[in-house]
């Protein structure tokens, strides 16, 4: 029986580079689709958050939700702008690491990336879990089953998301559109509706138990900023848009910006007009549907596109993360792999590491929005304000024309963000938003640690020096082979091409065995030494390790050339010996000899 193992052999590919292959890549308009699912749909929940606070002071303090949005719209100004800036002077991806790396030192970046892997991982967790939630409200016999229609929803998007993010976008845009479409809807005939409708959902009480305090308005206004995340997803992956990236993307960025504001003030304005207060079993956007359309087909098809539209918001984590993952790669912050990519724009390993994350989170908390929320917009109001204020530093220090406003609207920006950010720290943190606060840190310390390995590894390698020249050897090529056939006679003349000096090694466990091979052996005489070796426990790889390491004692330069049949059927595969994947692992982990496979590919 034929030893060994080959791999395939593939043709090597030139790399692509960003913009090539146009197909692969984002229009503005899949871009919208891609990255912006996460921020457009927000405002199922921001409008609502704003709510939930406000009422805590009596169902007078509604009357406030307006002006609050007005300052979350102006905010969402703010950082759109600030973004199209990003993508112009960052267009190879990463947004505020990025930004925090250029003008902000190691540190603050490393904590804008880990705020961000965050960020993304719960937007995930919280898209699926809030899609399966509305769901399961629509067709309560789901309500049993929110964590398999979220791991569901999580293998969709994972496997359309390795085909390419061009694939997914091309997926999500009818959904998008149906949901814009329905938003604005809802927004237009209730403006010209003078009163609701219908009415959905049960009555329940509402009394104040605090006053309408700065204190109040200010955790409403960072309740609703939840609204907001999503925004820095299209200057995390710049390069993902077809050329001329930075225009798409920066496109893109302002569609994202005026019909996230539109929708948002729009809500809020029927929210305020109507008086529309929380109430038991539906959400504050099924109300205004229901206001607007009555409660017919128009608003049962309508709640299943949000419902639909939620879940596939964790798509803009799948086009944001694995570019990100890929720059910190480059950067010796994470293993080298996730700066890999195959043929298409995609960063395969980043796709499938959020993915691991993501479901166990879900598991963890077994598929529930509510545990989720405490830890959300945490980590990208740190981004939104590391990126501001890097900004802020870039004009600056670079002063271009017209740098003074750009500074001030960076300036207001970074403000604004992190008081945000601290009072959702503050008044999150028992809930769970001690969670971030632990886990951001450690994975500061993973990205230090990764680094200073590939600092320490480059030292011993002498990367950047000129190494002595290079002494020749002489080369000893071993083959381990079970049998004379073909297939040694293929793998004996590869090796005798490749070494000095050529022997193979047979291992049998049985006498008779080994007899009968060396009997073969010498009627062929192929004009190379073989070597029997015994092994009375039927062990193959470890007697191979200790011939290879004997051989490596004379000083020579030692290789293995492992053949392997191949049939030309994947179905067959399995049929052959796979003993060569074991002894090549082995082989490769444990010595620094050279490890060869040969493919003799059948006709089968």
């Amino acid at each position: 029986m034929t030893f060994g193992l080959a791999s395939r052999k593939v043709q090597p590919r030139v790399p692509r580079r960003h913009g090539e292959g146009g197909k692969f890549h984002l229009t503005s308009f899949e871009g919208l689709a891609a990255l912006s699912l996460d921020a457009l749909s927000s405002v199922a929940y921001g409008p609502e958050a704003i709510v939930a606070v406000l009422v805590l002071a009596g169902t007078g303090a509604i009357k406030a939700v307006l002006p609050i949005t007005l300052a979350i719209a102006a905010l969402l100004g703010v950082l759109t702008v600030s973004y199209c800036q990003v993508i112009a002077a960052y267009p190879d991806g990463g947004g505020s690491y990025a930004v925090a790396k250029r003008n902000l030192g190691v540190p603050v970046s490393l904590l804008a990336a880990a705020s961000l892997v965050v960020d993304y991982t719960l937007t995930v967790t919280v898209s699926l879990a809030a899609g399966a939630a509305s769901l399961a409200s629509a067709i309560p016999a789901l309500s049993h089953h929110l964590l398999a229609l979220c791991v569901g929803g999580l293998v969709v998007l994972t496997a359309v998301n390795l085909r390419g993010v061009a694939d997914s976008a091309r997926v999500l845009m009818v959904p998008m559109v149906l949901f814009v479409a329905s938003v604005l809807g809802v927004v237009v005939v209730g403006l010209a509706r003078s009163h609701p409708v219908a009415s959905v959902g049960t009555y329940e009480p509402l009394q104040a138990t605090q006053p309408l305090s700065v204190l109040l308005v200010l955790k409403a206004f960072s309740s609703g900023c939840s609204a907001l995340t999503g925004v820095e997803a299209i200057a995390n992956a710049v390069p993902m848009f077809r050329t001329p990236r930075v225009k798409r993307a920066q496109r893109t960025e302002l569609m994202l910006g005026l019909l996230l504001g539109v929708m948002l003030v729009g809500l809020s304005v029927l929210i305020r007009r109507d008086h529309v207060a929380p109430r038991g079993g539906v959400t504050l956007l099924a109300q205004l549907t229901a206001g607007a359309f009555g409660t017919g087909w128009v608003y049962f098809a309508s709640s299943t596109v949000v419902a639909l539209v939620l879940g596939l918001a964790a798509n803009t984590s799948f086009g944001g993360l694995p570019v990100l993952m890929s720059l910190l790669a480059r950067d010796d912050r994470l293993p080298h792999l996730f700066a890999l990519r195959a043929e298409r724009p995609v960063y395969r390993f980043g796709v499938v590491v959020l993915a691991v994350l993501a479901l166990a989170l879900l598991v963890a908390v077994n598929g529930d929005t509510q545990r989720l929320i405490p830890l959300y917009s945490v980590g990208v109001f740190i981004g939104f304000t590391i990126s501001q204020i890097g900004l802020v530093k870039h004009w600056a220090t670079q002063r271009p024309d017209g740098w003074v406003p750009r500074t001030v609207v960076n300036a207001t920006g970074a403000v604004l963000t992190a008081v945000a950010a601290m009072v959702l720290l503050a008044t999150k943190f028992l809930a769970g938003a001690w969670i971030v606060v632990i886990t951001v840190p450690l994975l500061m310390v993973l990205f230090t640690r990764i680094q200073r390995y590939y600092i320490a590894a480059g030292a011993e390698v002498m990367r950047g020096r000129i190494p002595a020249a290079p002494a020749a050897a002489d080369s000893l090529v071993i083959v381990p082979l079970g049998e004379v056939n073909r297939v040694a006679e293929r793998a004996i003349a590869a090796a005798k091409s490749l070494g000095d000096e050529v022997v193979v090694v047979a291992v049998f466990a049985e006498q008779d065995d080994a007899d009968a091979m060396r009997a073969a052996w010498d009627r062929w005489n192929p004009g190379v030494r073989l070597d029997v070796v015994n092994s009375p426990h039927h062990s193959l790889v470890g007697p191979v390790l200790d011939y290879v390491e004997r051989a490596k004692r004379d000083g020579r330069q030692v290789a293995v050339l492992i053949p392997q049949v191949e049939p030309r059927r994947n179905r067959y595969r399995i049929l052959q010996n796979q003993r060569g994947i074991l002894l090549a692992g082995v082989l490769s982990t444990r010595t620094d000899v050279v490890v060869c496979t040969l493919a003799f590919r059948l006709n089968l």
